[in-house]
């Protein structure tokens, strides 16, 4: 049996407007170089498949499986990702439904911190490559995260997204602990690095507010905030009233930094 967890964000618009912004070059451009035509590529958690489409683009005529623990996204994935080398299945990423040493590639864009059990999840990666074959992970670090200004209200999301992940089961400080994580795995021939998101124009802050400010009033994330008792609806309406203040500053700025990791299978 796998472990539990639950996916805290869920799919609302709000959401999947960051997911499908996703692509191989602002979001997994650490794997480029270990991406051949012909290699065989497991997606895992692939989302919405923008990142998905980019892979298979890359590797073709290689194969390409999408996975995904959401049937409803997986559909979203199929079309994003229409290519004659792209198939896709729901799967679990603690217990991968194929045989070991199956896939040249196996990545994970923003899962890890999502999972209940992310070491048990790269040991099913490690099994599912071949023999020098590469695994390869990015997750978010919520700790890192950076903004400027700060404005009344917005400074409250941090604390309660902390409390509603960690109490779903998953780690929104993941990026600094890939390393670890893999290594407890079974892991030796890690290779880390970090990359970032940045957004300052006024396009891309009004963009993200909508997205990160409009889950925590319409998403999965605001209902499991206000179920366990972390906020009340009006707590979480100021807080999407700070993020469009900082979004309208002309002066705003944000940072996301990730951890990655390559690993030699």
């Amino acid at each position: 049996m796998s472990p539990e967890a639950t996916y805290t964000h869920g799919h609302h618009e709000s959401v999947l407007s960051s997911h499908t912004w996703r692509t191989v070059e602002n979001s997994a451009a650490y794997l480029i170089g270990h991406l051949r035509p012909g290699a065989s590529v497991l997606d895992v958690g692939c989302g919405p498949g923008t990142i998905t489409a980019g892979l298979a683009e890359r590797v073709a005529p290689g194969r390409v499986v999408a996975t995904d623990s959401a049937q409803t996204v997986l559909d979203e994935a199929r079309r994003n990702a229409a290519l004659a080398n792209v198939e896709s299945a729901v799967a679990d990423v603690h217990a991968l439904p194929y045989a070991d040493d199956t896939f040249d590639v196996v990545h994970a864009h923003q899962v890890l911190q999502h999972v209940a059990d992310p070491v048990q999840a790269l040991r099913e990666m490690r099994r599912v490559a071949r023999p020098g074959g590469i695994v390869a992970a990015r997750d978010a670090d919520f700790g890192t995260m950076a903004w400027h200004p700060d404005p009344p209200g917005m400074d409250a999301w941090m604390p309660i997204y902390y409390r509603v992940a960690r109490g779903n089961g998953g780690e929104p400080d993941a990026g600094r602990r890939l390393v670890s994580w893999a290594r407890a795995a079974g892991f030796t021939d890690v290779t880390a690095s970090a990359s970032s998101w940045c957004y300052s124009t006024p396009e891309e802050r009004e963009w993200w507010s909508e997205s990160w400010g409009g889950r925590l009033l319409r998403s999965s994330l605001a209902d499991h905030a206000v179920a366990g008792g972390h906020a009340t609806r009006e707590d979480l309406r100021r807080i999407y009233e700070g993020w469009k203040a900082w979004a309208a500053a002309d002066d705003g700025w944000y940072a996301v930094t990730h951890g990655e990791i390559l690993c030699r299978a």
